[in-house]
């Protein structure tokens, strides 16, 4: 199982990571809104997860809001040379915790100079155009995400949430440097309902590993309480159900990146350990 993935290995600036990360949305308060209830806990696991070599971390500045933001800065900053953040943009919230679509071009201008701001840098590493519902016309908001990597103010593009055809349509565009859409053992889609199409991993997951553009699964320790067959696993390897949805998403393709995200620095380390799981082949074909 490989240790490392390059994000953007077909541009002139490729990054090679550890294959491990941390996803700070949970980091905020109730609703993913607001300070967390337990801040200084909050600061050590960001602390830790430098601490323990972890080289990617993914957050937003619609996470609190600017919550996950600051608390890196102030944990984080100055950064190490290696540590890339990841954030995103196209998404607003509002003081009912509701989510809104926040893609225009000026949204998406004011989004970035935001990040920019808040988490004190000069440019952001790699971001994630998000779709919502109810997204304004997909082309035109990756039009403005491309040309603010012109002006230097985003290294690499990613999509988040995305659908087959709009990965395929972004790709066309642009280096689309990494796909961070909903993925787990139990939750492989989006509702079609909720979007018109499905938009999960499972459909894009052929079309990330063909092209060596890791997908970043959100949601990914997600499980059925319908469905036993991760605890039956969990019991095999006196695992906890979260270690072995992180192990599946490790051992299902060497082209996902997992970031587990949690609020409880406990926790945290359970996770890391995920890591150290070497699910059989006849696991997996349980699995699935």
């Amino acid at each position: 199982m490989s240790q490392t993935i390059t994000i953007a290995g077909n541009s002139n600036h490729p990054l090679v990571i550890k294959r491990f990360g941390y996803g700070t949305m949970r980091l905020t308060g109730e609703g993913i809104y607001g300070e967390p209830a337990n801040r200084p806990e909050a600061l050590k696991i960001l602390n830790r997860a430098v601490e323990t070599g972890l080289q990617f971390i993914d957050t937003a500045d619609y996470y609190g809001e600017d919550v996950t933001n600051r608390l890196i800065a102030e944990a984080l900053c100055p950064y190490p040379a290696e540590l890339v953040i990841c954030t995103k943009v196209g998404a607003a919230r509002k003081p009912d915790k509701s989510w809104i679509p926040f893609n225009r071009p000026e949204n998406l201008r004011s989004s970035i100079e935001n990040n920019l701001r808040t988490l004190k840098r000069d440019h952001m590493v790699l971001v994630h155009f998000r779709v919502m519902p109810g997204h304004t016309d997909f082309e035109t908001s990756m039009e403005t995400m491309f040309k603010l990597q012109r002006e230097g103010k985003i290294l690499h593009v990613g999509v988040s949430n995305v659908s087959r055809s709009e990965l395929q349509t972004a790709m066309k565009m642009g280096n689309i440097a990494t796909v961070e859409n909903m993925y787990g053992q139990g939750q492989r889609t989006t509702l079609k309902m909720v979007y018109g199409e499905t938009r999960g991993g499972e459909e894009i997951l052929d079309i990330c590993a063909m092209n060596k553009i890791p997908l970043i699964p959100y949601w990914s320790i997600f499980n059925s309480k319908a469905d036993n067959r991760i605890s039956a696993i969990a019991r095999k390897y006196n695992a906890s159900e979260a270690q072995i949805n992180i192990a599946w998403t490790l051992h299902r393709s060497p082209w996902i990146l997992p970031i587990p995200g949690t609020s409880s620095l406990i926790h945290f380390e359970e996770n890391l350990r995920a890591a150290d799981l070497k699910l059989m082949e006849e696991d997996m074909s349980y699995l699935e």
